[in-house]
């Protein structure tokens, strides 16, 4: 048996109800209400990461209105067509209506399509590499942490910084600068995965796979593998730092000052991962 409330009743609980979540939703923050209008995805700080941002928020869009529509006739059609007193006769049989299927197969396979093309399109437009950029990092992936090799750095070559399970690296990127980044990983898949690039891609064993980003964004962000790697994926942490030339251009010489120089290709055993023992356990 269900609880039943006189009308009055029901009217000022969805009215307490109501005034609830207004209150909720007036006592958000500016940067709470933005999270909200950008369905909790977080602020793209590449040119190439809004476009995957709008492709997120239209694709949503989408599922929502198909979705409404979809859930509004499960509810409506059977109160709308239920057999009502006195009804004797055979409801209409739609079995073998040509217009009905072919709506319900054109309409959801063209929805696929329009999906898929807009999908593909920021897809190639985000891993297309022909473009020169203005400078280039080899990102290592190894079990279980990352190493950063900076090519070519201007006035000191090949640099490169690493990190460990027990201290995370950062990765310095220049803002309003392209950067192509070379993925590569000498033992199992990992993946590298900035969240504020709304883009990730998988660091494969014996491919260099490549893409480029423009940050546009100055600050600090997060950075993690997004492939489960082994028994101390979660520590596969790093950081992000987008600064200006002059401050990337001073680490880079401080990297090469401390004798960081060429180029690193990962660790080798669990032991040498520093933040772990010999056994390969956490200390």
């Amino acid at each position: 048996m269900g609880l039943h409330l006189p009308k009055r009743a029901r009217r000022v609980l969805s009215g307490i109800g109501l005034s609830t979540a207004f209150l909720l939703l007036s006592a958000c923050s500016a940067e709470d209400k933005a999270s909200v209008r950008r369905l909790a995805e977080p602020t793209p700080i590449t040119k190439e990461g809004w476009d995957m941002h709008y492709m997120w928020m239209y694709s949503w869009l989408a599922l929502m209105i198909v979705g409404i529509l979809v859930w509004g006739l499960i509810f409506i059609v059977p109160f709308v067509y239920r057999r009502k007193k006195g009804d004797t006769h055979t409801p209409v049989q739609v079995r073998y209506h040509l217009p009905i299927e072919v709506f319900y197969t054109i309409v959801p396979v063209m929805m696929v399509i329009v999906m898929f093309f807009f999908t593909v399109k920021v897809q190639n437009k985000v891993v297309d590499v022909e473009k020169k950029p203005d400078y280039v990092v080899n990102v290592v992936g190894f079990q279980w942490s990352w190493a950063f090799n900076y090519l070519d750095a201007p006035g000191v070559g090949d640099v490169y910084e690493g990190g460990t399970t027990a201290s995370k690296p950062t990765l310095w990127l220049v803002k309003d600068k392209r950067v192509e980044f070379s993925l590569t990983s000498p033992d199992v898949i990992h993946s590298f995965w900035v969240p504020a690039f709304i883009f990730k891609l998988d660091v494969v064993p014996g491919r260099d796979n490549r893409f480029q980003v423009t940050p546009d964004t100055l600050g600090e962000f997060d950075g993690r593998c997004a492939e489960l790697c082994g028994v101390y994926h979660s520590r596969m942490l790093f950081n992000v730092k987008v600064v200006s030339q002059d401050e990337f251009d001073k680490h880079m010489q401080e990297l090469k000052d401390k004798g960081n120089i060429g180029r690193v290709t990962g660790g080798t055993i669990p032991s040498e991962v520093a933040g772990l023992n010999s056994e390969g356990e956490a200390k």
